[in-house]
């Protein structure tokens, strides 16, 4: 069967967020502490790393103490399976960080790994905890009159049932009342099938708290663009590389998403305006809306009782995402600040900050502290972006010019750990003035490969850039030497050398990038040239759970975007399709290879009209039925030209998952 004709792969449906939902049915990754045919760290990177050993208190045992502080229980390692035994979650893959940093890891991001393998059940203050390494993000859980509040259930329900059982096997058990979700990004919501079910939420026995926007956000943030999105995310999570210390060592953020099943609910309260004080089982909640921040629905929340904010993922022990590399809409860098300052200022009796990863901050004066450099660091890169830009710097410029002030540089939650301040700069620039910089010569390049070969003709062949390459990279020039063998490869992808070596430069950047996903991007880029692609991150089948959510135009918008312009073209057609079970019905019209679609009543004058339960068209998306199922089952009724529906669906053109990324 040709691609074409595999229609329903053709509803691109990837769960990749702030977190990202790995393929529950993909291979287990490598744990070993081989190197994956890895070059050995350079002199070069070896004094660059160790330069900056020097510069940081990567000592100050602060960070460690309060990592470590309120600890009620820890399990000597935390593994975690699916149904089927597969691993979801495994701590141990993690045991080769101690110690001090190897010279193939930037020291900084060595020191937050070994930060973020603290693991167990923590008080944060009296009647509120917090699990930590079970997942990417943290479970909290806030104890009421009656039983638990618990805040951002995780990514899976596997981890979200470990980090439960961990819970009632030291503070006892009690009924779970309700569930906070502060944001649309998967691993705060994936595993809430483990403490709501739909059964309690529709009888009011749980009630669900979310930011306004939630559920289509949630459902449909990466649909349009999910497949790329994914195929994306496994660079930027590294998904195919060893957990050693030339491989994968964390995402900065946290270790790394989890693997496994998850399920999303309706939310019962909606947050749509700050102050929205709610009374939860006894407990005072005083919600902040924070729309269009760290995520399009997000809101954070203070417990004015205990003196303690909840800043969900607008606060971090590092530097976050402006613009994420798995590709999504660039971030709203003054939204995002002025959400910081205006948490400051509200809630200006705070003593304790906790937040949806890492670990809280204590006292007082350390949460303005805290919180003032998580502001200024977003305020300074919108702020001397513009000014830069409104001086005629290009973002490529801005990035290479732009350094923080000592007093954010020196903060490590203002370390690039996740983002970083040159990606972030080009974030800010791409949210004001797009992808164009002014110079005309960027206007309308050649694409890659044109460029490529045109580019190693002038300078003067493969052979000659390839000596100058090696030059280059004996010089420690790495960044540039990647630059010119990126053309040589993208000139002849089959060049064996030229791959070899462009894939011990990636090496290089690697071990000497603070951040979590630059150096996953890095290692993976020179895996996929030793070894091909590594494959994406989408499993259709786990996600229909989440699907059930998600609104019916969204399937439209998607397969909209999956017609092949030049097959369609010359071809009109109308296509009822009738949702039995919703009463809804929608008219898709395909004239100038464009297809529009609107809920209306059928169209009498359409070719075909087909009329099926949302069911089945979830089995249909996620591939669990195939075309044939759509033609002859009896599930549904098709009144008129079955050929014409069968034309219709050979127009969409399904996605390559697996699409070559450093190579043409």
């Amino acid at each position: 069967m040709n691609r074409r004709n595999r229609w329903w792969w053709a509803l691109p449906l990837c769960l990749v967020a702030g977190g990202c939902a790995r393929d529950s049915n993909g291979p287990t990754l490598p744990t070993s502490s081989g190197a994956q045919g890895n070059s050995a760290p350079t002199e070069h990177t070896r004094r660059a790393n160790a330069a900056i050993a020097e510069q940081l208190r990567l000592e100050d045992p602060t960070d460690f103490e309060n990592a470590e502080r309120g600890l009620v229980a820890r399990e000597k390692a935390v593994v975690v399976r699916d149904e089927q035994g597969r691993t979801v979650w495994d701590t141990r893959q993690y045991d080769f960080e101690t110690g001090a940093a190897p010279d193939s890891v930037h020291p900084s991001l060595w020191r937050q790994a070994r930060l973020n393998n603290r693991h167990g059940l923590f008080e944060v203050v009296p009647g509120v905890y917090q699990v930590r390494g079970y997942d990417l993000a943290n479970m909290t859980i806030i104890v009421g009159d009656t039983g638990w509040i618990v805040v951002d259930p995780l990514t899976t329900v596997e981890t979200a049932e470990a980090a439960l059982a961990l819970t009632r096997a030291h503070l006892g058990d009690a009924p779970i009342k309700a569930v906070i979700l502060t944001h649309s990004h998967i691993d705060h919501f994936g595993g809430m099938a483990a403490v709501g079910r739909a059964e309690d939420v529709a009888s009011g026995r749980v009630r669900i708290i979310a930011p306004k926007g939630f559920a289509e956000e949630a459902t449909s943030e990466n649909v349009l663009a999910g497949v790329a999105m994914g195929r994306r995310a496994s660079l930027m999570y590294g998904f195919g590389l060893e957990r050693s210390p030339r491989g994968h060592v964390g995402s900065g953020l946290g270790k790394e998403p989890a693997r496994g099943s998850f399920q999303i609910l309706a939310p019962t309260d909606v947050i749509d305006r700050t102050p929205q004080e709610i009374e939860i089982d006894g407990v005072d909640f005083v919600f902040q809306y924070a729309p269009e921040s760290e995520a399009p629905a997000e809101l954070t929340f203070y417990l004015p009782g205990k003196k303690t904010f909840c800043g969900a993922e607008i606060v971090s022990r590092n530097m976050h995402n402006l613009y994420t590399l798995r590709g999504a809409k660039v971030r709203d860098a003054l939204r995002w600040s002025g959400y910081i300052d205006e948490a400051l200022q509200r809630f200006d009796d705070m003593e304790v900050v906790f937040a949806s990863h890492h670990w809280p901050t204590w006292g007082r004066e350390a949460v303005v502290d805290y919180l003032k450099k998580q502001r200024d660091g977003y305020k300074f890169i919108h702020d001397q972006t513009l000014r830069l830009a409104n001086t005629g710097k290009t973002p490529r410029e801005i990035a290479e010019e732009l350094e923080f002030p000592p007093a954010l540089a020196e903060s490590f939650p203002n370390r690039g750990y996740y983002g970083t301040l040159r990606h972030n700069a080009k974030a800010v620039y791409q949210h004001y003035f797009g992808w164009y910089d002014g110079n005309a010569a960027n206007l309308d390049p050649l694409p890659p490969e044109q460029e490529a070969r045109k580019f190693v003709e002038f300078m003067g062949g493969r052979d000659a850039v390839l000596e100058k390459a090696r030059g280059a990279y004996d010089e420690g020039e790495y960044r540039f030497t990647a630059t010119v063998l990126d053309k040589v490869v993208f000139a002849n992808p089959d060049d064996e050398e030229a791959r070899a070596l462009l894939a011990r430069t990636y090496d290089q950047l690697a071990y000497q990038s603070e951040s979590g996903p630059w150096r996953d991007v890095y290692l993976s880029a020179a895996l996929e040239l030793r070894e091909g692609p590594i494959g994406s991150t989408i499993d259709m089948k786990a996600a229909a759970n989440l699907l059930r959510e998600m609104p019916v135009h969204r399937f439209f918008d998607a397969i909209s975007a999956r017609i092949d312009a030049r097959a369609a073209e010359g071809r009109d057609m109308t296509v009822n399709f009738i949702f039995t079970d919703l009463d809804r019905s929608f008219v898709l019209r395909l004239e100038n290879s464009v297809l529009n679609y609107r809920e209306a009543p059928p169209d009498p004058d359409a070719e075909v009209t087909v009329a099926l339960t949302r069911d089945l068209w979830l089995r249909l998306a996620t591939g669990q039925a195939g075309l044939r199922d759509l033609v002859f089952s009896e599930e549904i009724d098709i009144d008129g030209s079955r050929l014409s529906l069968l034309t219709f669906f050979g127009l969409l053109e399904a996605p390559e998952a697996n699409f070559p990324i450093v190579t043409p």
